[in-house]
């Protein structure tokens, strides 16, 4: 039998690990997405977005802040919820007519890190965190952190995608 202690420090280096490599990705993409805002806005107005140097702003915002808030551990279900939203966005505006795999721009890409994110506001950003030195963990955790991550994420994907996108194409 597994000792509480090596329980607990698989646990930490889960979370530790999620937090790294969803927030990471993310803050490569809003990088990726900053340091281009015209080729990025060009690109949000060829595939449907009304207001694209606003929607290449916002999405380098959202990307670079939530990453770094995951990496951190601070406010993670809203963190993860903005990953879920930009993930949602993402797959409706770009992936799903392309089907499930990556290698043909599907949406498994997105799919996985909108899990991950989920699966970390379950879980938790852990001791290493913001979340736990301000005690912000005790107070939204498990089901419902992931119910708030899925949830919010998913209602602000649909509001921008209300607001803001119109298909260029019959998809």
């Amino acid at each position: 039998m597994k000792s509480v202690r090596s329980r607990s420090t698989g646990r930490t280096v889960a979370q530790l690990l999620l937090r790294g490599t969803v927030g990471g990705t993310m803050i490569a993409h809003g990088l990726k997405h900053g340091r281009s805002i015209d080729g990025t806005a060009g690109w949000f107005g060829s595939i449907g977005f009304k207001q694209p140097v606003r929607q290449a702003q916002a999405s380098a915002v959202v990307e670079v802040g939530a990453g770094a808030a995951l990496i951190a551990g601070a406010a993670t279900p809203l963190s993860a919820a903005a990953v879920v939203g930009t993930m949602g966005v993402a797959a409706r505006s770009v992936h799903l007519p392309n089907g499930f795999f990556i290698t043909a721009e599907g949406w498994e890409y997105v799919m996985n890190l909108a899990a991950g994110a989920v699966a970390l506001a379950a879980i938790g950003p852990g001791k290493y965190s913001v979340d736990h030195a301000l005690g912000w963990d005790r107070k939204l955790s498990g089901g419902t952190a992931a119910a708030v991550a899925a949830g919010f994420g998913l209602a602000s994907a649909g509001g921008q995608l209300a607001a803001f996108y119109r298909p260029t194409s019959t998809d």
